[in-house]
């Protein structure tokens, strides 16, 4: 079968292959992979700068398809249903986290698409617990796109917990900036999304899905917005998902004493310059959050089974495994908000 493989470590090293088919066996179910979008963290594997990719391995951990063939012990799922699946494929089992289900945060944890063949495949195999049925009226478009979702879930509703009335920032406007924007809006909070000029046609989309505000910072005042709509106050809670310093450090300027900054994006290096001269005197709360777990996965679906949340809205291009080159380009430089490889007509 046709599969995208990082083959080895560095820089490009991304390439089409013809590999093995996966087979089944004890509680392994195989998926014919329908779409299967493109993350941030697969072109931070491009560029080869993700140190937790472990080549030779299949990319791709956004996807969706149809079961076409179950092992012996798989009891729920049944060829021919409609799923997703968590990208989690092997932890320890034994770890504190394990045993609470916070498999993100599991230190032996396996990943699809990043220590264990992923979705950029026309098939994809992982264990049966982590398949999830779409609910009726659930797209397989829709479903490709529950993993970004259920970070924003994670992020929004677990991590921190958004609550109605209150007024949140969003720094990014890119894929995981409007679905956590999607999140906190269907949790009645009201939503201000700030970008710069170049995010235009991110900023359009914004606009598609309602959002309270949207703010190009190069053009309006940031600090004089937000002090309108929260009466001096700062925000509640601020979003950090455009993985870019200057905004964290304008995080904490337009966050409200003792409110709270979560950080969803990935920085392109490990050690910061941080404004902690404004961060301790308010007494901010920083967290971070780490993908997702089995429970935001219930959440995300729940969300799209109830017609609160829409992501397939934030797709602007559907693309060919055979044109993934095309599809990580214009990702990186940003001419689209999510791009969605088409990898068979299932």
């Amino acid at each position: 079968m046709k599969a995208l493989v990082k083959y080895e470590k560095g820089p490009g090293n991304l390439e089409i292959r013809e590999v093995k088919e996966p087979e089944v066996s004890g509680d392994l179910v195989k998926i014919r992979v329908a779409y299967a979008g493109i993350c941030g963290s697969d072109l931070h594997t491009w560029a080869g700068n993700y140190a937790g990719n472990k080549p030779p391995v299949t990319l791709g951990h956004e996807f969706s398809g149809i079961v076409v063939e179950t092992g012996p012990e798989v009891k729920r799922i049944k060829v021919g249903d409609l799923v997703t699946s968590e990208t989690t494929f092997e932890t320890c089992g034994r770890c504190v986290h394990c045993k609470n289900e916070e498999y993100n945060l599991c230190s032996k944890r396996q990943g699809l698409g990043t220590q264990a063949d992923g979705g950029f495949a026309e098939y994809v195999v992982n264990h049966e617990a982590r398949v999830h049925v779409l609910p009726e009226g659930v797209t397989l478009l829709q479903a490709s796109l529950t993993e970004p979702l259920a970070c924003a879930v994670h992020g929004a509703m677990e991590t921190s917990r958004v609550k109605e009335g209150e007024t949140v920032l969003i720094f990014g406007p890119g894929a995981m900036g409007l679905l956590t924007g999607m999140v906190c809006k269907s949790q009645g909070a009201k939503v201000v999304i700030a970008g710069l000029t170049k995010d235009e046609n991110r900023f359009a989309v914004a606009r598609e899905l309602g959002f309270d505000r949207i703010v190009d910072q190069m053009k309006e005042n940031l600090d004089e917005i937000m002090s309108e709509m929260t009466e001096g106050a700062g925000s509640d809670k601020v979003y950090e998902c455009s993985g870019a310093i200057p905004a964290l450090n304008r995080a904490f300027e337009l966050v409200r004493k003792k409110g709270e900054v979560i950080q969803i994006g990935l920085f392109p290096k490990d050690y910061n310059e941080v404004n902690v001269g404004i961060f301790f005197p308010k007494e901010i709360h920083y967290m971070g959050t780490r993908t997702q777990k089995p429970s935001a996965w219930v959440t995300s679906l729940k969300l799209m089974e109830e017609g609160l949340v829409s992501p397939e809205k934030i797709v602007t291009m559907i693309t060919e495994l055979d044109r993934w080159e095309e599809g990580f380009a214009r990702s990186r430089n940003a001419e689209e908000v999510k791009v969605v490889i088409q990898v068979s007509g299932a």
